[in-house]
């Protein structure tokens, strides 16, 4: 899934006025945290801990991962924690049958970061590319 699909999901169509979603000021927050998760994901898989590194994007506490870029210290809307596919599965997030699935969609992370997107309607994983 790509952050244009969650962030055109917020749309709503009950006569309503759309509310801001808050995911696009995670647009703005991967945008300026690009580098920094990049240098993560290559530090995670150059020193063998995961060949799929997955960082968690959240507004909320979260226990999972380690907290790698900290909202309230950066001024910013999110917070980022490093984790991978073995926590995942070790988590039960992903199931252990749906591994090779997970593998199969998962996108090179030379080029993008494998976003865990938690917001209070649920979560779900994103691609988002790495700013040139």
């Amino acid at each position: 899934m790509e952050l244009a699909d969650l962030l055109g999901a917020q749309a709503g169509d009950d006569g309503q006025p759309k509310k801001e979603s808050p995911l696009k000021s995670l647009k703005v927050d991967l945008d300026f945290y690009s580098e920094s998760i990049k240098e993560t994901a290559v530090e995670i898989m150059a020193e063998g801990f995961s060949a799929y590194p997955i960082f968690v994007a959240h507004q909320h506490e979260v226990s999972l991962g380690e907290l790698i870029l900290d909202k309230n210290e950066l001024g910013t809307e999110w917070s980022v924690h490093a984790s991978s596919l073995e926590e995942f599965i070790e988590r039960g997030i992903v199931k252990e049958e749906r591994k090779a699935h997970f593998i199969k969609k998962y996108k090179k992370p030379e080029d993008f970061m494998c976003v865990f997107v938690i917001v209070p309607e649920g979560a779900n994983f994103v691609y988002y590319p790495y700013q040139k």
